[in-house]
């Protein structure tokens, strides 16, 4: 009798060290089980033995449940109960807007939610793989789209390998493993207008009627991009529902966001309330941006550090520069 096929078992012993980022088994699993511990603040004789630990915590995004995070996640795990028994026509989800603006974040704490529910429910399964995470590479065909979900899963690919081959082998995985969410990420390197970016937009449709799951995409500014255009687009735009993504106004949800992201900070002679008094500033200086603000804040914190200063002036802030984007607005 054949021994059932295992589909953990191409990387059994784990990926070497340096396979840490999203777009593999083990980097996303690292960064659904990271849980990372906010250091406590101590005496300035005791600085020594925790400055790395305060340094290490700045540099991490802390995530913020925005408006946005939280729209997708609804819509998506929404999405996904719909598509549960569904035979075809799956729907699906594009997360779509400006550069940093918080579309990795979105689709990206989606997966989280969901693989920490799938794992919830099945405490004693090791042989699930709940959600996939991919980026398009630039200039994309099929065949490296397909490479992408079989590095996801560490599978191996040679050079000699057709697409053939690889289709039937990650579709045959991921049934296996019961996925429910593939994300797709860098959707915009996807061109309807090209050869090979039909074919790629064909090969991801392929996927979505082979697998029973819940695909979600997001890219920059996709439906500009001709994403939903011809017959290809029309069939997209039937499917998925668009979330989209823009720069914060300056609300009370701008305001809060600061106020989160001050009460993150770990420094010894910062004045709790001083920083969201800045916010107007914040707002004016990186045009509502998540992605500018937050780099912003954490810079002035590692310098604030770094320097001994210990807190975070509004001259603090003006000597980080941010992107070209923020600095010409």
């Amino acid at each position: 009798m054949t021994a059932p096929h295992d589909p953990l078992a191409p990387f059994a012993d784990g990926p070497r060290e340096p396979e840490r980022h999203l777009t593999s088994l083990f980097g996303w699993r690292s960064f659904v089980d990271d849980q990372p511990v906010i250091p406590a603040l101590l005496s300035a004789a005791e600085l020594t033995r925790y400055d790395e630990d305060r340094l290490d915590h700045h540099t991490r995004l802390l995530v913020v449940a925005t408006s946005t995070v939280q729209h997708t996640v609804t819509c998506g795990r929404r999405l996904v109960l719909l598509n549960r028994h569904a035979v075809s026509a799956r729907r699906g989800l594009i997360v779509s807007g400006p550069a940093g603006t918080g579309k990795t974040t979105a689709i990206t704490q989606l997966g989280r939610a969901h693989e920490l529910l799938d794992r919830a429910r099945h405490p004693r399964v090791t042989d699930r793989i709940p959600v996939v995470y991919i980026t398009v590479p630039p200039a994309a065909t099929a065949r490296m789209v397909a490479v992408e979900f079989a590095r996801f899963l560490g599978l191996p690919v040679r050079v000699r390998s057709n697409i053939t081959d690889i289709l039937e082998t990650v579709c045959g995985v991921l049934t296996d493993a019961r996925v429910g969410l593939l994300l797709v990420d860098e959707l915009h390197n996807i061109s309807l207008t090209t050869r090979s970016g039909a074919e790629v937009s064909d090969t991801l449709k392929y996927f979505s009627e082979r697998i029973p799951a819940t695909f979600v995409y997001a890219g920059i500014n996709v439906e500009r991009a001709g994403l939903f255009d011809g017959t290809r687009g029309e069939q997209i735009a039937g499917r998925f529902t668009l979330v989209p993504t823009a720069p914060l106004p300056y609300n009370t949800e701008w305001q809060g966001l600061v106020a989160t992201l001050e009460n993150s900070l770990r420094l010894h002679d910062h004045k709790a309330g001083s920083l969201t008094t800045l916010d107007r500033y914040l707002h004016d200086r990186t045009g509502g941006m998540i992605g500018s603000l937050s780099h912003l804040i954490r810079g002035a914190a590692l310098d604030a550090i770094l320097t001994g200063s210990e807190k975070i002036t509004k001259s603090g802030l003006n000597a980080i520069p941010l992107d070209h984007s923020s600095e010409s607005s």
